[in-house]
């Protein structure tokens, strides 16, 4: 921990441009994170007491190929982005929370209470909660803090606001009380037991994996209890292509239930051959009594987990494609994958509100945008709303975000980097 006034001094001087460039991997962000910590840490200082703090960052996600496969113990492609959660932190000795975040009240608790609370469901206070007391339940000491978290992650983007802010507090944990030795695979555990437990959001562990690990990972959930990760390398603009995300600003609101249905669904498959996860059975025994299984299950249950069976084929392609430097067989594998989640996953809107569909929306214009060799594109993340996911030449960049900002607002395309770290302590 570094005295707070002495951090701000240093980097109101320019410091630190060595560390945040290292960190946020774009020179052109320099200035803008420099300026958030100077305001995250006057934040803090004008809300809690006491001199030494220390800093954190988590960043976002981005999925890339491995469209809904995690939650049935499958193969994902996922890399987190130069967008991130920060915390600027301090231990506390009597066993009490403090947590400002953005836009929202000061959040207090105790840690020698983290039970379950039903009125928590679907809150900010279910997911600090629920982080603390999953990595208490793993071993892992834990203690009270005072923090101000400041995100500039999405929030219903599609990024993993969710799975950076839960990153952030074990990142936390990590830092103040265990000497940042706990792995980041526990971490993203914690994450995944308070959205699964606390939140009540029945999700895979992809989004809080990528969070915590960083870089461009391959992970292989056969072992959800000891996943197996290989990180990769994609340096896009090496093949003169950029990373661009669009959001289509589609709500996420009330959009639980579609979620739920896609593990729910698929699982049901795989119960009817008496497994609980589709990696347990084989495409064959769907195959072989497709009509009984559509009788059982329904017809978008097959096509679902037919999905899952080509989609893990898909990340192991994709994956060696990276590996073998062939970015033309990596971007086809990414195409595939989005118009297997369009067609059979059905993911890019809900049937509850087919008046709104901006996702499809979004594809429809990338379609015709990217023609002709300058691009492919995909719904990002678990779909129904939120972003949309392109790869386009460099020198075409500039008119693609232009015209997707035309329909969807100014400042709605990003170009984003893949970031080397996870959870991190920055000082």
């Amino acid at each position: 921990m570094r005295p707070i006034n002495e951090l701000i001094t240093e980097l109101k001087q320019g410091g630190f441009g060595e560390s945040i460039l290292d960190i946020c991997s774009d020179s052109f962000r320099v200035d803008y994170e420099r300026e958030r910590y100077i305001k995250a840490l006057e934040t803090y200082r004008e809300t809690f007491p006491g001199d030494e703090v220390s800093i954190f960052s988590a960043p976002g996600r981005t999925e890339v190929c491995g469209n809904h496969t995690d939650h049935q113990h499958g193969q994902v492609l996922a890399a987190s982005i130069n967008r991130d959660a920060i915390a600027v932190a301090s231990p506390r000795s009597d066993g009490r929370i403090s947590l400002l975040s953005d836009g929202r009240p000061l959040f207090e608790a105790d840690i020698s209470d983290l039970e379950k609370d039903p009125a928590d469901t679907g809150t900010t206070r279910a997911l600090i909660r629920g982080v603390l007391r999953g990595l208490k339940d793993m071993g892992h000491e834990i203690g009270g803090f005072n923090a101000y978290v400041t995100s500039d992650v999405l929030t219903g983007a599609g990024l993993s606001s969710s799975a950076a802010f839960e990153t952030v507090l074990g990142t936390i944990i990590n830092g103040l009380y265990n000497h940042m030795l706990i792995s980041p695979v526990d971490i993203a555990k914690a994450g995944q037991f308070a959205e699964n437990t606390f939140f009540g959001k029945p999700c895979g562990l992809m989004d809080q994996m990528a969070c915590s690990v960083g870089d461009l990972i391959h992970i292989d959930f056969a072992d959800p209890k000891e996943p197996a990760i290989d990180t990769l390398s994609l340096d896009l603009n090496k093949f003169g292509m950029s990373l661009i995300i669009t959001d289509t600003k589609g709500s996420h609101a009330d959009l639980t239930a579609d979620y739920a249905a896609v593990p729910k669904e698929m699982k049901s498959v795989a119960n009817l051959f008496g497994k609980s996860f589709l990696r347990d059975i084989d495409e064959e025994d769907i195959l072989n009594n497709i009509n009984f299984v559509r009788r059982e299950c329904g017809d978008r249950a097959v096509m679902r987990a037919l999905h899952f069976f080509e989609e893990n084929r898909r990340v192991a392609r994709a994956a060696d494609a990276i590996r073998n430097n062939d970015i033309s067989s990596f971007l086809e594998c990414i195409r595939q994958s989005g118009d297997s989640s369009f067609r059979y996953l059905q993911n890019v809107y809900t049937n509850s509100d087919t008046y709104h569909q901006n996702v499809s929306v979004a594809l429809m214009l990338s379609d015709r945008l990217l023609k002709g060799g300058k691009g492919i594109s995909r719904v990002h993340g678990g779909g129904f709303a939120g972003t949309i996911q392109a790869y386009v030449r460099n020198e075409d960049a500039d008119e693609y975000r232009n015209e997707m900002d035309k329909v969807f607002g100014n400042g709605s395309s990003s170009i984003l980097k893949i970031r080397k770290y996870g959870g991190i302590k920055i000082t």
